[in-house]
C-alpha cells in the first residue's frame, strides 16, 4: 500500500466516528441545527422522509428495509448531484443505518469535513470535526469484495465497532488500495465524473478542504 493510502487510513480510523472507546457518546451527537430533535425510540421513518429533521438517538436504528426493495440515494450537494446505489447485501446493517440516518434528514445541511485528492471524501459529521456522530455506534461489517472508485464505505476509529454516521467516497486508487476494514454499503452510480470530481478538488493533502463542500439533502428512492 501506498504511503498516501497508508496515511489517510490512519485519518479514517483516529477521527472517523466519536472517540477511542466502543460506543462512547463523548462528542457525539452534537446539533447543529435549531430545529433538530432528539429521539429516544429509534422507530422507522416514513419512506418519504421524515418531516423534521432528527441528529441524536438512543440506540441504533431498527431493521427498516424492505425485502425485495432496493434503495438509491440522491446527494444533493452545493456542487450538484450525485446518486449513490446502496447495497443491503454487503453491509446490511451499514444500509440500514445510512437509510434511517437520510430518512430523519440527519445529513441535511452537513459539510463533507476531508477531502484527500486520489483518496476519499469524507462526510457524515453534523459537527465538521471529525469525531460527531447519532450517539450511538454500529457493529463492523468487513468486505468480502473489494473497493473500487466510487464505493461508499463507513468511517470508523481503531476500535471494534465504533462507526455511527460518517461514510466516505473512495475517490482514487489510495481509497481503493484501504483494508477491507470499512462497511462497503453502496457505490456512486450517477454524477462521479461531475459532481463527485468537483467535490474532491475541493480537497487538500492535509484534508481540510479549501473551500466548503456541503451536503445539502439525502433523499431515499426506492426501487
Amino acid at each position: 500500500m501506498r504511503l498516501a493510502a497508508a496515511i489517510g487510513a490512519t485519518l479514517l480510523l483516529v477521527t472517523g466516528c466519536g472517540s477511542d472507546e466502543p460506543g462512547a457518546d463523548a462528542a457525539v451527537g452534537a446539533n447543529t441545527d435549531d430545529t433538530a430533535a432528539s429521539t429516544s425510540d429509534a422507530d422507522c421513518p416514513p419512506s418519504e422522509g421524515a418531516e423534521s429533521q432528527t441528529r441524536e438517538f438512543d440506540a441504533p436504528p431498527p431493521a427498516c428495509l424492505e425485502p425485495g426493495t432496493s434503495y438509491e440515494a440522491v446527494v444533493t450537494t452545493n456542487m450538484g448531484e450525485f446518486t449513490i446505489e446502496v447495497d443491503p447485501e454487503t453491509a446490511p446493517v451499514a444500509a440500514n443505518n445510512f437509510v434511517f440516518l437520510a430518512r430523519n434528514r440527519y445529513f441535511d445541511d452537513t459539510v463533507c469535513h476531508r477531502i484527500i485528492p486520489n483518496f476519499v471524501v469524507q462526510c457524515g459529521d453534523p459537527t465538521a470535526t471529525g469525531t460527531g456522530g447519532p450517539g450511538y455506534t454500529i457493529v463492523d461489517e468487513p468486505p468480502t469484495v473489494p473497493y473500487e472508485i466510487g464505493s461508499i464505505a463507513m468511517a470508523k476509529t481503531t476500535m471494534p465497532d465504533s462507526a455511527g454516521s460518517q461514510f466516505f467516497v473512495i475517490t482514487g486508487s489510495d481509497g481503493a488500495s484501504l483494508p477491507p476494514e470499512y462497511a462497503l454499503f453502496g457505490e456512486v452510480i450517477d454524477g462521479f465524473e461531475t459532481t463527485v470530481e468537483a467535490m474532491t478538488a475541493a480537497g487538500s493533502p492535509s484534508g481540510e478542504p479549501n473551500e466548503p463542500v456541503e451536503i445539502q439533502s439525502i433523499r431515499i428512492v426506492e426501487r
